[in-house]
């Protein structure tokens, strides 16, 4: 398994990732599939001198296992450069293996080589999985903004989960 900067041919991939997340309903704010074509200007957002996307491949198969980006935070701002948004989804039968830790780690050692000081996270309330695996990275709570996101059978709020590094 290696961990590597994501390609243009692993978008599909990764899109397909993040479909199961929504689908899931409780990992992602966004509540429809979205398309390869809808997530190609996010993808172009990222560089890997920057604000790199990783994603986890299965013994060179080319196999996704799972992706984690760094996204720049209020973009433009110059005194916000050196912080990043952190995002990681899992496929759904790989999870429970540990790799979206091992992606949150690669992150967190890649991130001072990048310029960066502080990571945070956004994930709902409810995501209490995500709220352990932040934990135990070293993540602590920075933010809780309650009841703002409204789903069709639920409302529920975000947390905001952050770490130096």
């Amino acid at each position: 398994m290696q961990i590597r900067i994501a390609r243009q041919n692993d978008l599909k991939q990764m899109v397909a990732i993040y479909n199961q997340a929504i689908k899931d309903g409780n990992c992602t704010a966004d509540t429809k599939p979205l398309t390869v074509e809808d997530r190609q200007e996010w993808f172009n957002g990222h560089s890997s001198h920057k604000y790199p996307i990783f994603v986890k491949e299965e013994d060179n198969t080319e196999t996704i296992s799972g992706w984690c980006s760094l996204s720049a935070h209020r973009k433009g701002r110059m005194a916000l450069e050196n912080v990043a948004e952190i995002s990681y989804y899992v496929d759904r039968g790989c999870r429970g293996k540990g790799i979206g830790r091992k992606l949150i780690q690669h992150a967190l050692l890649e991130a001072p080589k990048l310029g960066l000081h502080n990571l945070f996270a956004i994930l709902l309330d409810i995501n209490q999985v995500s709220v352990e695996l932040l934990e135990k990275n070293g993540f602590t709570q920075w933010g809780h903004l309650p009841d703002i996101a409204e789903f069709p059978d639920k409302v529920c709020g975000q947390f905001i989960y952050g770490r130096k590094v």
